[in-house]
C-alpha cells in the first residue's frame, strides 16, 4: 500500500521552497554547526546568523538567561562579518539544496546599503532578510523598526541596491505593527517575517542586579507565540505580500497556527536550542496533519482562520 503524502511546497516572493519550514536567524549559526544533527537538505530554507559589515564580538556575558516558557538573550548580534561569511561560510552553504537567506543589520542606512551591495552579486544567496530592530545611530539611537518613516527610508534605500528577494523582519516592540508593515511594503519589501524578539528584563533578587550584562534582552520562545500569532494575523490582513511567521514555534501544531493565521511559511528559532531536530520534526508533523485531514496542498491551509 502506498503511503499518502501531501504537497508541502510553497512559492514565496520568487523563492521555491520544498516545505515551509525555515531556520530563524541567530539560532542556527551558519548551518554547518548542525550538519551532524540535521539533514540540512530537508529544510525549506536556511536563514543564517545576522551579518554586519565588520566582525562583531557582541555583548559581554552573561548574555542568555532562561525565563518561564522561553529565554532572554542579549547576544548582541555577534558574527564574522560579511566578507568572512562570503569567503569562509558560504562555500559550504552553496553545497546545500535549500535556498539561502542572509540576514543583515546596520547602524545607519549607509551600512545597510553597503551590505546589500556586497550580497547582490554573490551567487548562492537567494534572498536578503533585513533586520530593522537595530538602533539608527544617526537619529539618536531609535530603532529603524519602530518608526514608519525610518523603516520606509532604510528599506527603500536597500531596495535600490538589490534585485534579490527582499524580506523585512519586523519588530514587535511597536504600538501598531500594521503601520510598519505597510511602510516597508510601500518601500519595496517582497515579503515580511515577524516577529523579532520582545524586549524584556530579568532581575536577580539577591544581588538586585540584572541577570544580563546588557540589562535588557530579547524574549523568545513559547511565551511570545500568542503575541506573534496575533501580529501575523493582523499584518496578513493589512498587506498583500507573503508573510513568514516567527515566534515560539516548537511543534507542528504551533507552526500550523501561524499558517492558519495567514503565514505562508515559518521560521524555527529557540526550539533549535532545546531540540536540534525541531525543524525536521515540524516538517513531518505538518505533513502528517495534512494527510490526516485530507489536505493536498499547503496553500489550502494558509489564511484559513475562521473568526465569524
Amino acid at each position: 500500500m502506498i503511503k499518502p503524502t501531501a504537497d508541502l511546497q510553497v512559492l514565496i516572493a520568487g523563492l521555491s521552497l520544498k516545505n515551509p519550514v525555515m531556520t530563524a536567524s541567530g539560532t542556527f549559526g551558519y548551518a554547518s554547526e548542525f550538519v551532524d544533527l540535521v539533514d540540512l537538505n530537508r529544510l525549506g530554507a536556511i536563514v543564517v546568523k545576522g551579518l554586519s559589515l565588520e566582525p562583531s564580538i557582541g555583548n559581554p556575558p552573561p548574555r542568555i538567561v532562561e525565563t518561564p516558557c522561553g529565554m532572554l538573550n542579549a547576544i548582541g548580534l555577534e558574527n564574522v562579518g560579511i566578507k568572512a561569511f562570503i569567503n569562509e561560510k558560504l562555500p559550504f552553504l552553496r553545497t546545500l539544496s535549500p535556498p539561502l537567506i542572509v540576514n543583515i543589520y546596520g547602524k545607519c542606512i549607509e551600512e545597510y546599503c553597503e551590505l546589500a551591495r556586497h550580497i547582490e552579486d554573490v551567487d548562492g544567496i537567494s534572498a536578503i532578510e533585513v533586520n530593522i530592530s537595530c538602533p539608527n545611530v544617526k537619529s539618536g539611537g531609535i530603532a529603524f523598526g519602530v518608526d514608519p518613516q525610518a523603516a520606509f527610508d532604510v528599506i527603500s534605500a536597500v531596495r535600490k541596491q538589490v534585485s534579490k528577494t527582499l524580506i523585512v523582519k519586523l519588530s514587535p516592540n511597536v504600538t501598531d505593527i500594521t503601520q510598519i508593515a505597510r511602510s516597508v511594503v510601500d518601500a519595496g519589501a517582497d515579503c515580511l517575517s515577524l516577529i523579532n524578539t520582545l524586549t524584556g528584563m530579568v532581575i536577580d533578587i539577591e544581588t538586585r542586579r540584572p541577570k544580563l550584562a546588557n540589562i535588557t534582552g530579547g524574549l523568545s520562545g513559547p511565551a511570545i507565540r500568542p503575541v506573534a500569532v496575533r501580529m501575523v494575523w493582523q499584518v496578513a490582513q493589512a498587506v498583500s505580500v507573503p508573510i513568514i511567521g516567527i515566534g515560539g514555534i516548537m511543534t507542528a501544531s504551533d507552526a500550523l497556527e501561524f499558517l492558519i493565521a495567514g503565514a505562508s511559511a515559518i521560521q524555527v528559532g529557540t526550539a533549535n536550542f532545546v531540540n536540534p531536530r525541531a525543524t525536521l520534526d515540524i516538517i513531518e508533523g505538518i505533513e502528517t496533519f495534512m494527510v490526516q485531514h485530507h489536505i493536498e496542498k499547503l496553500s489550502d491551509i494558509t489564511g484559513t482562520l475562521k473568526t465569524g
